[in-house]
């Protein structure tokens, strides 16, 4: 009678799962508009809250902070719900962080990405606000979020791509500086690391000096079929240098997707990066 019960229960846990599935889902998402001081412009933030967010109440959840806003939140908001809902990720905060219009976004992620200011030789103007950027996100939006949701602050994640990837990295090495450890997951996909005479090629040998007890994990990534001079032969050297330093508490993980383009690897890094980072095999 017990094997019976159990084959039963094998054969209508895949029927159990699929009507899950099939269950509306409540996204909880609001939009609204940020005003940065230090910045001097209005952003466009919006939230995705888990699904039991109001039902449990003591309960503080991670926060995922999601650059390019405009351009992945659709996507990554209903996809983080999902993998919720069918245990592939836990219950977390997705924040994205966008302009509320697409031709805004393609000149002001310029400004606010990059830092320092662009050399003659990146062949680009930007005036390198990426400091602004990172103290709007740092002592404004993150504060206020922290005021106002439930969120487990030693589990921040800071996702980024191409620009967005360089900026990821760039906060990595302005919170080193600081001595500070305010993002503890980084995923930088594709990220613009030529930029200003592969300035971020110092952040190795600055995490050296950055004293945490936490742990700190960074997901770099790229497509197999990216320009090899500026994207998979730097994150190659970046990788080997991290190796090379002896970074305490340091967990990095390197990938090169096959037959993907630049374009390809950001909604993969973001998904693969939070299942690594959030799996119950990671401990902090």
């Amino acid at each position: 009678m017990k094997n019976k019960t159990l084959l039963l229960w094998l054969l209508l846990s895949p029927i159990a799962s699929m009507a899950q599935l099939n269950q509306p889902i409540n996204y909880q998402t609001t939009t609204r508009q940020y005003y940065s001081a230090t910045v001097q412009d209005t952003f466009t933030v919006s939230v995705q809250l888990p699904k039991d967010y109001h039902s449990n109440t003591d309960t503080h959840y991670p926060i995922a902070v999601l650059l390019d806003g405009d351009f992945y939140f659709p996507s990554m908001a209903p996809l983080v719900k999902q993998y919720e809902m069918t245990g592939l990720l836990p219950p977390m905060i997705l924040v994205g962080i966008g302009y509320g219009d697409f031709q805004k976004m393609d000149s002001l992620r310029v400004r606010d990405f990059l830092y320092p200011k662009a050399l003659e030789s990146d062949e680009m103007e930007a005036p390198g606000g990426g400091i602004n950027f990172y103290n709007f996100i740092t002592t404004e939006l993150l504060p206020q979020m922290e005021t106002e949701l439930r969120v487990d602050s030693a589990q921040r994640t800071l996702l980024g791509h191409s620009f967005g990837g360089y900026f990821a990295l760039a906060a990595l090495l302005q919170q080193a500086k600081a001595d500070k450890t305010i993002f503890s997951n980084i995923v930088a996909a594709s990220p613009t690391l030529w930029y200003h005479n592969f300035y971020l090629n110092e952040l190795p040998d600055e995490l050296t000096h950055h004293k945490s007890d936490r742990r700190l994990n960074i997901v770099l990534t790229a497509g197999s079929l990216e320009n090899s001079d500026w994207t998979i032969d730097p994150i190659y050297k970046l990788t080997i240098a991290f190796k090379n330093q002896d970074i305490k508490r340091l967990y990095l993980d390197t990938f090169i997707y096959n037959s993907l383009d630049h374009m390809d690897t950001g909604q993969l890094s973001f998904i693969k990066g939070l299942q690594s980072f959030y799996s119950p095999q990671v401990t902090q």
